[in-house]
């Protein structure tokens, strides 16, 4: 079904499955020259040139391209399949999860991307970036979470999907994906924090990168957190999903 997902979003269009690394360079493309040429964007690297700030921009990218994909389906993928809700005996719950690994799948075609790039201009790749699978695992539970929580209110409550693409944008502006964390004062780094995105992007440049080994305690406590949202995200949806074929 994942593997539907995937092919299903681009069929009958010529480029198809290319569209999904399309699609991420063209932003690219438009973030850096706004960025970068016009508002004079640096992140502080020694030497570093437009195309260090188009690599290190890519990560945020990917990141909140990521989450944001997830989290904008994700309220309505039991509106639009309601045969598997009606008619016949079927494991909902695989539904969110079906939207998380179509994304992870996008997420690394970018990546492959990324490091072809970045391998392309400087003739090397960090030896950290083998460690990537490792580092975003709880960022992929906790969004999982967070999906399976959103599958169940997107059912009752139709607002939930125009409101969450909504938030999804202001979070690309809030989170570290055009400016590293240390630009900000003391007091918004607080609040930065707490965003979920913040830690994978800033941990996802150190690997990609910056060649540098992520904070091991931030990732344990990222992980926790994780498992507790994906625990209360799959309660929830099993508590509510009796009423599906009621409100559909």
């Amino acid at each position: 079904m994942t593997q539907r997902e995937v092919l299903g979003r681009y069929r009958g269009s010529f480029m198809g499955i290319a569209w999904s690394l399309l699609h991420p360079l063209l932003m690219l493309m438009v973030y850096t020259f706004v960025f970068s040429y016009v508002f004079e964007s640096r992140w502080g690297l020694p030497n570093e040139s437009r195309a260090d700030f188009a690599i290190i921009l890519f990560v945020g990218m990917i990141v909140h391209g990521f989450f944001a994909e997830c989290l904008n389906r994700a309220p309505s993928v039991i509106l639009h399949n309601p045969n598997y809700v009606k008619k016949v005996i079927f494991p909902l719950e695989i539904l969110p999860w079906i939207l998380v690994l179509a994304a992870v799948f996008h997420a690394l075609v970018s990546v492959i991307a990324l490091l072809l790039v970045q391998w392309l201009l400087k003739g090397t790749l960090p030896a950290t970036a083998l460690l990537l699978p490792i580092l975003v695992l709880p960022f992929v539970l906790l969004t999982a979470g967070l999906s399976l929580m959103l599958a169940s209110l997107g059912t009752f409550v139709r607002d939930v999907g125009q409101a969450i693409g909504v938030l999804t944008t202001i979070l690309l502006f809030l989170s570290p994906v055009f400016y590293p964390v240390s630009r900000l004062p003391e007091v918004f780094q607080f609040w930065m924090a707490l965003n979920p995105l913040s830690f994978m992007i800033e941990e996802g440049r150190k690997l990609l990168v910056l060649g540098l080994l992520p904070d091991v305690t931030g990732w344990l406590l990222y992980g926790g957190i994780a498992l507790v949202i994906l625990w209360l995200g799959h309660w929830w949806f099993q508590f509510t999903r009796d009423g599906f074929a009621d409100v559909l």
